[in-house]
C-alpha cells in the first residue's frame, strides 16, 4: 500500500504494461522504432535539465517557471522511459537491471558481506 491507502504498483508489471502499450500503438517498427525509444530518453533527460533551470531561474527573460516537484517528476520520467527501453531490448528486464545495479553497487561499495 502507499502512504495514500491506494494499492503500490508493482514496478515491473507496470514497465511491463508499459512497454506493451507503447508496442501496441508504435506507428514505427523494427530499427527505426527500436531508435527512437532510445532517443526518447535523451527527450526526458532534457526536460529534467529545463526543470532544473526553471527552479533555478536561471534564465533570465523567464525567470522562475518550475518547482523542485516539477524537477523530481521529470527524473521519474527518466527512470520509467529508461525502465521501458530496457525492456524493448530484452523481457527478461528485472533480472538484467537487478544483476546489472548489483555489479555498481559492488563496484562502487564493496562486496555485500563488507557491509
Amino acid at each position: 500500500m502507499s502512504d495514500h491507502g491506494t494499492p503500490s504498483p508493482d514496478l515491473w508489471k507496470s514497465v511491463d504494461d508499459l512497454w506493451a502499450w507503447l508496442e501496441a500503438g508504435q506507428p514505427v517498427r523494427g530499427r527505426e522504432g527500436l531508435l527512437l525509444r532510445m532517443l526518447k530518453l535523451s527527450e526526458e533527460v532534457g526536460e529534467v535539465a529545463e526543470a532544473v533551470i526553471g527552479a533555478v531561474g536561471q534564465n533570465p527573460r523567464k525567470g522562475v517557471t518550475h518547482t523542485w516537484e516539477d524537477v523530481e517528476a521529470e527524473l521519474c520520467d527518466v527512470v520509467i522511459t529508461a525502465l521501458v527501453a530496457l525492456r524493448t531490448l530484452t523481457p527478461d528486464t528485472r533480472e538484467t537491471f537487478m544483476a546489472h545495479l548489483a555489479r555498481v553497487t559492488d563496484r562502487s561499495l564493496g562486496p555485500r558481506q563488507a557491509r
